[in-house]
């Protein structure tokens, strides 16, 4: 069964209830971290530096998942999973649908060695190198975005483990420091679930700097302190290591664009056809099927909220802001909306008021995901089908039906 294991489900009840029931506080939020940020001098960074430079490979980008993370195949992360998950063909089609990079999602937990985590096993490398070079070879960048479950990530409030992390990251770090640093990108991790940011900040920090020591010309990408919420990015200064990007998700509102999704909020799993745009008048049918009363005010709250593409903007333009004040290039490297209950024409249209945002500011994006609940490929008695109405959503191509072309050498 395809779901998209984000791994935010765990949120508490008060996290959901000032992200989904605070109607304007997000943007308001949003807004007075941006003013604190903006009581702080900005880095002379020039827009022409090397992560710049280097974030123009991450224009337009998929998230590879369920192959090295998020596996839940009872046989867990095999040989024969790593290898028959995604094929040379699904690379070549993510090629022909015009993406320009993929996110490869790794576990760091299988090959982790406890109190010697720098001795990542070989065999299991090897693995990941054939995945590595498969998607080098067909002209895409990638992003090995470090993506382990929640219980690995909850161990980083003991400092030791946040030693053990560090070792571990560079060790990884070295193994890949030979590939091309203009298109091999190291994402420290994915949303973060530290709930002291300025703890995430010093943690972030000695990550960065265990990357660098590893792989010296490599670009790191970076992130907010829970769950790379965009508000937790505006929230933090720059780390100090000059070749960085800073990374952010972007699944606003939830409710739309998680309906019908068995984690997170209990009563999601209950909602279906909720619809986008979002007025007063449009969710009422909605509201009518929900008997909770604190739940049938976060409907009618989506509603009045008007969850529309100028809402969509003025949210992502603080970020871009956050990222014109600082002098640092910035990314979206998830958004997208769960396949299952969604209207497919709102689903698109979300898409899409998201995609060209992005694009108006200049903040490269990176959909999650490409054959998981969110897909933009649906896999079927092995087949692959493109989901036409999501890849003009993307601004991309539908490309020709029959068998993919072989890759072309650079």
């Amino acid at each position: 069964m395809n779901l998209h294991f984000r791994h935010f489900k765990r949120r508490e009840k008060s996290v959901f209830a000032w992200r989904e029931r605070a109607g304007k506080l997000p943007a308001r939020s949003l807004l007075a971290a941006l003013l604190i940020a903006l009581a702080f001098p900005a880095t002379s960074q020039p827009q022409d530096s090397l992560p710049f430079h280097r974030a123009e490979h991450l224009r337009h980008g998929i998230n590879l998942s369920e192959w090295f993370a998020q596996v839940y195949d009872p046989k867990g992360y095999t040989k024969e999973h790593f290898e028959t998950w995604n094929t040379a063909q699904d690379i070549q089609l993510i090629r022909d649908i015009g993406f320009d990079h993929v996110r490869l999602s790794i576990n760091p937990a299988p090959m982790f060695r406890r109190n010697q985590a720098d001795r990542i096993p070989a065999d299991y490398l090897s693995y990941l190198d054939s995945a590595v070079q498969m998607i080098l070879d067909h002209r895409l960048a990638v992003i090995l975005d470090v993506h382990p479950d929640s219980d690995f990530k909850e161990r980083l409030k003991d400092d030791s483990f946040v030693e053990q992390f560090a070792d571990f990251w560079r060790a990884f770090a070295q193994h890949y420091s030979n590939l091309d640093p203009n298109l091999v990108f190291f994402e420290i991790l994915n949303e973060p679930e530290t709930r002291d940011p300025y703890r995430w900040y010093g943690i972030q920090a000695r990550l960065v700097s265990a990357v660098r020591e590893g792989a010296p010309n490599h670009t790191i990408i970076v992130a907010g302190a829970r769950w790379s919420d965009d508000d937790d990015l505006v929230f933090i200064e720059p780390v100090r290591d000059p070749n960085v990007i800073y990374n952010f998700h972007f699944y606003e509102p939830h409710i739309f664009t998680h309906q019908g999704a068995t984690w997170g909020a209990s009563f999601w799993h209950y909602l279906h056809n909720l619809p986008y745009p979002s007025n007063p008048q449009n969710v009422v049918a909605a509201e009518a099927l929900e008997p909770d009363a604190i739940h049938k005010l976060d409907l009618a709250r989506y509603g009045s909220d008007h969850w529309d593409k100028s809402r969509i903007d003025a949210e992502i333009g603080l970020i871009a802001a956050w990222g014109r004040h600082w002098n640092v290039p910035v990314t979206c490297n998830e958004f997208g909306v769960y396949r299952k209950a969604a209207p497919p024409q709102d689903r698109a249209a979300w898409i899409s008021d998201v995609r060209s945002t992005l694009e108006k500011y200049g903040v490269g994006w990176t959909m999650w995901d490409y054959s998981g609940g969110f897909a933009v490929v649906v896999k079927k008695d092995g087949q692959l089908l493109p989901d036409e109405l999501t890849i003009k959503a993307l601004g991309l191509k539908v490309p020709p039906p029959g068998p993919t072309a072989p890759p072309a050498k650079p």
